[in-house]
């Protein structure tokens, strides 16, 4: 029998530098040269601003994780379950007409009801001789 090596561990990301995953290196990376961007060809204050705003945005999504899963996807549930009622209640409203018709139609739904019973006792019996032939007896064919 052919035996298969299967990989372990595959929810792990592959590491760049040290613990620096290809991930985080790429967030890090587009902040950097938003910071960069900022210092080179804004004022001070945008350059503080992207540093403090975009630096730490960057941080918070490359390394922090929250229940064992990173902080884009965290983010991307909570979004997720708040566009999305978590309670579903159906309205349905019926016209005049609507109701009306339900009325009329168990109304008749009854009276063909009671006009197609047949005798109790003649549909057990029908039934005992069908169970008891095999199912070679029909009571339609009776009639």
């Amino acid at each position: 029998m052919q035996q298969f090596v299967v990989p372990q561990f595959i929810d792990v990301e592959d590491k760049i530098f040290g613990p620096i995953t290809t991930r985080q290196f790429l967030i890090l990376l587009v902040a950097g040269i938003a910071v960069f961007f900022a210092y080179r060809f804004g004022d001070f204050s945008m350059f503080v601003f992207t540093l403090v705003v975009g630096g730490s945005l960057a941080l918070i999504f490359s390394f922090v994780k929250i229940n064992g899963q990173s902080f884009h996807y965290f983010l991307l549930n909570i979004v997720q379950t708040a566009r999305r009622p978590s309670r579903r209640i159906w309205h349905k409203r019926y016209s005049k007409k609507d109701l009306e018709f339900f009325r009329k139609q168990t109304v008749e739904e009854k009276i063909e009801e009671e006009k197609r019973k047949p005798e109790k006792r003649e549909h057990i019996r029908d039934l005992a001789l069908l169970v008891n032939t095999g199912g070679f007896y029909r009571p339609e064919d009776d009639v």
